[in-house]
């Protein structure tokens, strides 16, 4: 086990795996590092391996990369072992020279070590356990937990410049197949959601700079899988009635399926045009979806991450996580945050409540204002 600061760049490479096993929004912070790798070793095969489920979303890119998802298997611990076998025989029978992981974790260690691949690169993290330092050949050093003043994408890219990888943007860029944007568009149709050019007509001419279009939809995500990133259902119908009173801009709730009884309620509570899409598409439909609103709004969750990806620009409410470090990068992503000085705490809720008062707090007047903005430009 080598740590270095800086590392010669491996020779040329045949085939390569990433290891992100983060949540879909670590997925798409890893596409500047998946893509300078792509551009470092252009005769290579570059492979992925995430979580189940996650695999979805780089298959519906253009040039979508061979794809490995560490699945649950049958239920049962027996199932599981079964499905990890499996997996691991198909990843050592890829022959894999080179083996980056992007996460922190025990698990992405064990993964790329059982590859077998001779060149096995991950950040230093001298809090984890011993073992799984010692899982790679090459660690690369310092680094804190999170990196101070390094955003989500860098600390992907940090592994790679260690090792002499030229790395362009950090912004994610996710260019969907026509395949998927077709997709996407039958399910806008069937649920009766316009296009937006005829939503919005194809007039808007003579109007006053720095005023809001009417017309049109956008996309709205008021859920997470964690309770202390959300804001409360009454602020979100204040904010469709708002946007639909105000400018006649429909909205286009979407969300997981386990989500999708909480949408209807929410959408039955409002005065404004509402279309619920929760459960209804797969995670590359979404991004499609995504990929036609005017604007995405919404909590802390993964739809902002990607929709940024695609080209929508967002307006994201965070709480008690981070912004500095997990926002959408870019002038056309805005966010809003807490005036209240302890935030971001990176607590799940003040007092172990489960609630973050200060989103509890935060008024619908100032996340108005900001998608009042978003909307002008």
């Amino acid at each position: 086990m080598n740590i270095a600061d800086r590392y010669s760049k491996p020779p040329q490479m045949r085939r390569i795996l990433i290891i992100q096993l983060g949540d879909i929004g670590d997925v798409v912070w890893s596409l500047p590092a998946l893509q300078a790798v792509r551009d470092a070793y252009p005769g290579a095969a570059v492979a992925v391996l995430l979580r189940e489920g996650s695999g979805s979303l780089l298959a519906a890119s253009v040039s979508p990369p061979k794809i490995f998802e560490v699945r649950k298997g049958k239920s049962g611990p027996g199932g599981r072992f079964v499905s990890s076998i499996r997996l691991v025989r198909e990843l050592r029978r890829e022959r894999f020279d080179l083996v980056f992981d992007f996460r922190g974790d025990e698990r992405g260690g064990y993964m790329a070590f059982l590859t077998g691949a001779p060149i096995r690169a991950a950040l230093h993290y001298p809090s984890l356990p011993w073992l799984r330092n010692r899982l790679f050949t090459h660690l690369v050093s310092p680094t804190g937990e999170p990196m101070a003043g390094v955003g989500a994408a860098d600390q992907a890219l940090f592994i790679l410049r260690a090792f002499g990888i030229e790395t362009g943007s950090a912004v994610p860029e996710l260019s969907l197949s026509e395949e998927v944007r077709l997709r996407a568009a039958r399910i806008l149709a069937d649920e009766g959601i316009p296009a937006q050019e005829e939503a919005m007509g194809r007039g808007g001419e003579g109007m006053r700079a720095g005023t809001v279009r009417p017309g049109g939809w956008v996309t709205l995500n008021p859920f997470s899988r964690w309770s202390y990133k959300e804001w409360g259902l009454l602020k979100w119908v204040q904010i469709i009635d708002w946007l639909w009173g105000e400018f006649g801009i429909a909205a286009v709730i979407v969300g997981a399926p386990a989500e999708r009884e909480r949408a209807g309620e929410l959408g039955n509570s409002c005065a404004g045009k509402v279309y619920n899409l929760a459960g209804k598409t797969t995670l590359a439909e979404l991004a499609g979806v995504l990929q036609r609103s005017r604007l995405h709004i919404g909590v802390d969750s993964a739809a902002p991450h990607i929709a940024a990806a695609v080209g929508t620009p967002t307006v994201t409410l965070y709480g008690p996580s981070d912004w500095r470090y997990w926002a959408p990068p870019g002038e056309r992503n805005r966010v809003v945050v807490p005036e209240m000085a302890c935030a971001p705490c990176h607590l799940k809720g003040c007092e172990g409540s489960g609630v973050s008062r200060c989103l509890d707090t935060l008024p619908v007047e100032r996340v108005q204002a900001v998608i009042d903005e978003a909307l002008s430009v």
